[in-house]
């Protein structure tokens, strides 16, 4: 389960280790949604996940079915801690989908009841949002970072928080279709498909569309 790394940075004497990731930072509707998993030190050996391990990865590789059902595996882990973070597609056009992705970052880990310090994340940048140029422990923003790109591939809690991440979104989604049955989220979850795509030329956008992102605002100016 937990990789060398995550075995070397607890040995390091970090007594509390998170991972963060997020899901539905291209998505042309709905939110940005961040999760972080934290595991103390001293339930480290107590963590276990059964078979679901092997099924533990980058979300992207999973089904929707088999997400759903490590998630619910996952969730129910007593030794683990987690939290999630929505940031709705009107701040997202406010502020830019990278300040909206950092804010969804620093908002669940704000809700942890246990405060890492030390911390995995999904990428090469810090959490505040500076370039990582190294894959080196650095301290940053008050607490010891690593961004790893591949990391919710690499890193067991990262692929934790990958699969909250995408899970908690894609069930928010799903009840957006029944608001807006029209763009079919259930099926797309918001992304750019082709079929969202022609929806958005049909219909217009709706109150969860991000008006900034291009493939949306050409849509309502061809429509005006």
């Amino acid at each position: 389960m937990f990789s060398d790394l995550e075995k070397k940075v607890f040995g390091d004497g970090y007594d509390v280790v998170a991972g963060i990731d997020e899901a539905g930072r291209g998505a042309l509707a709905g939110p940005v949604v961040a999760a972080a998993v934290a595991v103390k030190k001293d339930a480290l050996e107590k963590i276990s996940f059964g078979e679901t391990s092997k099924f533990i990865t980058d979300s992207k590789q999973l089904s929707e079915k088999r997400r759903e059902e490590v998630f619910d595996v996952i969730i129910k882990n007593p030794n683990i801690e987690w939290k999630v973070s929505f940031i709705h597609s009107a701040i997202i056009d406010k502020v830019n989908i990278w300040q909206a992705t950092l804010a969804a970052w620093k908002g669940c880990l704000k809700k942890l009841d246990c405060q890492p310090n030390f911390l995995f994340l999904d990428g090469n940048f810090y959490l505040d949002g500076s370039f990582c140029r190294c894959s080196e422990p650095a301290l940053n923003h008050g607490l010891t970072q690593m961004p790893i790109i591949g990391a919710d591939r690499k890193i067991f809690l990262v692929s934790l928080a990958s699969i909250i991440a995408k899970v908690s979104r894609d069930r928010l989604m799903r009840k957006f279709h029944k608001e807006y049955p029209q763009y079919e989220f259930a099926r797309h979850k918001g992304y750019g498909t082709k079929m969202h795509i022609e929806k958005l030329k049909e219909f217009g956008s709706c109150l969860i569309h991000r008006k900034s992102f291009k493939p949306v605002n050409s849509c309502l100016t061809r429509r005006g």
